[in-house]
């Protein structure tokens, strides 16, 4: 029997540390959280000091049983999930959960950041108890979360249909994209010319070199910050005349200045930097990135991957010190360690992320990695070595080359060579210091030949090109990472959550790397702004605006440190809370309600109801119960009152004329002629059964009668109604008489084909190599079924030619969950953009992200 049980988060991690602990302590996982909050309500008394209301998780309720039953057997339980706050949170659950089995006295916290047998024994000899500042920062956090997800997210849903929720942090992150979006198209370009020339020397060695006009009698030209500078070449005629007079005048070296240029290495990752690094180099997500690197941390070869501490083991850099004194020589080791500062309230006891064992190289681990795993190892063990090497020395050399008459043309050429790589002979060669900006255009020359100062040279070719400004670049899952880290919003916990959660909620979409946001996004945030606007007006705190929020995250940290009761920063929060709420409840005009309600009463012609599925639709009654609820004192949400007037168009014939004008009613359009017949067509397929993929369900038989309803009802269906309505006549094209009679009488082999992405294609082939599929499982009331999912995306690529980025993300998701049915899975994963391979598992739930 052992004798001490001990309790980590990941199973791979517990037969990895029961390896080094030995037959006496008993490792199990308690696979992550095992009590959070309810699913299905608050679970949280406002009145109450904020009282939280913990249940077990569906998960959790079984791992509690194993858990208390080897318990009984142990006399101590040692607690040891990841050292940080959500490790600390699940700990003390544990702990709250296990303690009338095992005696409160006899209960350890163990912390250590790397899975290495001398780091597990150290741990064990020094055992620690709850940091309860740290908990309870966790928890208000969660609680602060679960508030605005389930009494904000009401709200929003009621306003903008579609919408699912907000989220503290989330919906800042999706302000920023679209506050981007929105500078992005209300840029105006501004053409511009630049002029260079193609020149070399009039005497050996006669190698060509491009120089470029940089300024025009001492005034720069060009771009600086997306903007043309007053020297700039903007018109046709300025570019004639300058070419003419240069065409006439002579080219002579004017200066040569020669600089040397000491770049530092970058200090070792984080968990934001590794995200945007892995994204930037090797296209890898940050929840993708995440999952890797858990993987690494499992097995022992890198230190904890949630920090935001750049410091390093003292031991770990002698280690490395003298690594790099072995292997690349003493004249790449600094005299004293490069340290590097953190920020704000990084924990110092954690470590940044570095290998455990600097000998162990990239592609001699000792163990099997995939490919995507070795190429994250390779960079984080580059980045830690060369953080700890000398700097690069670089000699930048700048010719600076005078021509005209009337006026002077001052052209420039920059070049640079490495006089010594430092850090750079362990992590690679990388681009200037001083590359130019974005939006900026100062190339640099590959070589300049030897030149001095007064020498003649001669033009072989000009060189001009027309040019506009261009806006800022789309934020990237990395840029925006590292926007909301310098706006001090979130953490690096939650950093790939969120990047998750805007996708899942369809609020952005992803284009190539490039984050768009979506109609409901853009809508989700003009809610969000004009609420702003309310709050400001009266002087008051908006809650979703980067700097409230950065300093609520700098209010957790003081909670953790123990400067402040979680509780009182709850206090301060909840009322900015309940105001946003209040604000952001958009109500249609009383009075404009009044005028519809006038109008309506003149009708005594109602189009009868209509019943489509389970729902019935009779603008009578809807009218009546409508001025009831107004009666009664209700104010109408901005969304009601949208329809009653839209009621109040449909009916316009029936209302008086002085109405229709100061209501401004406007006929609605009449259905389109076409749209019965195909409707006829449709009526007499044999539909495929519906289809359930995520928190969705596909029918074909049911989309087409509702259609037929709102034809019925005389409305006219929408351009995207109609595309799909186009689909389905091609999905069925095999059940239509003559259907290349019909093809042509709707054009439909005319409308505009969407570029299907190159590899929707040979993913879907591959899934056919899938012959054993995963059980259906069902999460409440929804089902979801691998095998249909696949089969609706075939049949939708069959007929459509193309799949939205939504669902080719889901299509190879689902791949790397059969990788072990599809031969060479890992060959084709780069050059598909595929995920690491992975087994199908339920839903996990997930305690640390947003509601």
């Amino acid at each position: 029997m052992s004798k001490n049980l001990v309790i980590v988060e990941s199973p791979a991690k517990a037969k990895k540390i029961n390896q080094f602990l030995g037959k006496d302590y008993s490792v199990m996982a308690s696979v992550g959280h095992v009590r959070d909050l309810p699913a299905k309500k608050l679970g949280v008394d406002v009145e109450k000091e904020f009282e939280p209301e913990y249940v077990s998780t569906a998960r959790g309720k079984k791992v509690l049983k194993e858990l208390k039953d080897e318990a009984k057997k142990c006399e101590k339980v040692y607690l040891a999930p990841d050292p940080d706050r959500e490790g600390e949170a699940i700990a003390w659950h544990l702990y709250e959960a296990l303690k009338k089995t095992v005696g409160e006295e006899n209960f350890y916290r163990v912390t250590y950041n790397e899975i290495t047998k001398p780091a597990i024994l150290a741990a064990f000899e020094q055992p620690e108890q709850i940091d309860m500042d740290r908990v309870n920062a966790q928890q208000a956090r969660r609680i602060l979360d679960r508030l605005v997800g389930f009494q904000g997210s009401p709200v929003v849903r009621k306003q903008i249909r579609g919408a699912q929720s907000v989220g503290r942090v989330q919906t800042v992150a999706l302000r920023l994209v679209v506050e981007r979006e929105n500078e992005i198209e209300n840029f105006k370009p501004e053409t511009y010319f630049t002029v260079g020339a193609q020149v070399r020397k009039q005497e050996q060695p006669l190698d060509p070199f491009s120089v470029k006009l940089a300024r025009i009698n001492n005034e720069p030209i060009g771009v600086k910050d997306r903007k043309l500078l007053p020297g700039a070449v903007k018109t046709q005629e300025q570019l004639e005349a300058i070419q003419k007079e240069l065409d006439s005048s002579a080219m002579k070296v004017s200066d040569v200045i020669t600089k040397e240029v000491t770049r530092r290495a970058r200090p070792p990752f984080i968990t934001s930097t590794l995200q945007q690094s892995a994204s930037g180099s090797l296209g890898f997500a940050p929840a993708r990135t995440m999952g890797i690197a858990q993987k690494l941390y499992e097995s022992g070869l890198i230190t904890y991957m949630r920090t935001d501490s750049f410091n390093i083991a003292k031991s770990a850099q002698e280690e490395g010190r003298e690594f790099i004194k072995s292997n690349y020589g003493a004249e790449y080791l600094p005299e004293k360690p490069n340290f590097y500062k953190s920020k704000g309230a990084a924990q110092e006891a954690h470590e940044a992320i570095r290998p455990t064992d600097v000998t162990v190289e990239p592609g001699r681990e000792g163990i099997k990695l995939e490919a995507a795993e070795q190429k994250l190892y390779r960079l984080i063990w580059e980045r830690f070595v060369a953080s700890q090497m000398v700097p690069a020395k670089i000699n930048r050399r700048t010719i600076e080359v005078e021509a005209g008459s009337e006026n002077t043309y001052l052209f420039r050429a920059t070049a640079s060579e490495i006089a010594f790589p430092g850090y750079m002979k362990a992590s690679g060669i990388e681009a200037a210091a001083d590359k130019p900006k974005e939006g900026e255009d100062n190339a640099e020359t590959e070589k300049i030949p030897p030149l001095t100062k007064g020498e003649g040279l001669d033009v072989l070719d000009w060189l001009t090109e027309q040019k506009e400004t261009k806006p800022v670049a789309r934020y990237t899952e990395a840029s925006l990472i590292r926007a909301l880290e310098e706006n001090g919003v979130g953490r690096p916990s939650t950093y790939a959550a969120i990047m998750s959660k805007l996708d899942e909620r369809e609020y952005v979409i992803k284009e190539k790397r490039s984050l768009i946001p979506t109609d409901l996004g853009k809508e989700l945030v003009t809610l969000v702004l004009r609420t702003e606007a309310k709050l400001k007006h009266e002087n008051k705190i908006d809650l979703f605006e980067a700097r409230f929020t950065a300093d609520m995250e700098t209010k957790l940290d003081e909670v953790e440190e123990g400067k402040i009761e979680w509780t009182e920063m709850m206090k301060e929060f909840y009322p900015s809370l309940l105001e946003w709420i209040e604000h952001a409840k958009e109500t249609a005009e009383p009075a404009f309600v009044e005028k519809c309600f006038q109008a309506l009463e003149n009708v005594t012609e109602w189009a009868p109801a209509v019943k489509s599925g389970r729902r019935t639709y009779d603008d009578n009654k809807t009218f009546l119960d409508l001025k009831e609820k107004v009666a009664e004192g209700e104010l109408l949400s901005k969304r009601q009152g949208e329809m009653l007037h839209k009621m109040c168009c449909r009916y316009m014939k029936q209302v008086p004329e002085t109405l229709v004008k100061e209501l401004e009613l406007v006929e609605p359009e009449a259905v389109r002629g076409d749209t019965p017949r195909k409707l006829e067509l449709l009526a007499k397929v044999k539909f495929d059964e519906p289809q359930k993929v995520g928190k969705r369900t596909y029918d074909d038989k049911k989309f087409v009668t509702s259609l037929g309803d709102q034809i019925t009802m005389g409305k006219r269906l929408s351009e995207r109604q109609v595309a799909y309505l186009d689909t389905l006549l091609t999905k069925y094209s095999d059940q239509i008489e003559n259907f290349e009679a019909v093809k042509a009488e709707f054009k439909l082999g005319e409308k505009v084909e969407v570029e299907a992405d190159p590899s929707t294609a040979p993913v879907l082939a591959m899934m056919e190599q899938v012959t054993e599929w995963a059980e259906p499982t069902k999460r409440g009331k929804r089902e979801f079924n691998d095998k249909t999912f696949y089969e609706s995306l075939s049949s939708q690529f069959k007929g459509k030619g193309s799949l939205s980025d939504r669902q080719l993300a889901a299509l190879k998701k689902m791949a790397a969950r059969y990788a072990d049915q599809i031969p060479n899975y890992a060959e084709m994963q780069d050059q598909y953009g595929l995920p690491a391979p992975r087994k199908p598992k339920p839903k996990k739930e997930e305690a640390a992200t947003e509601e």
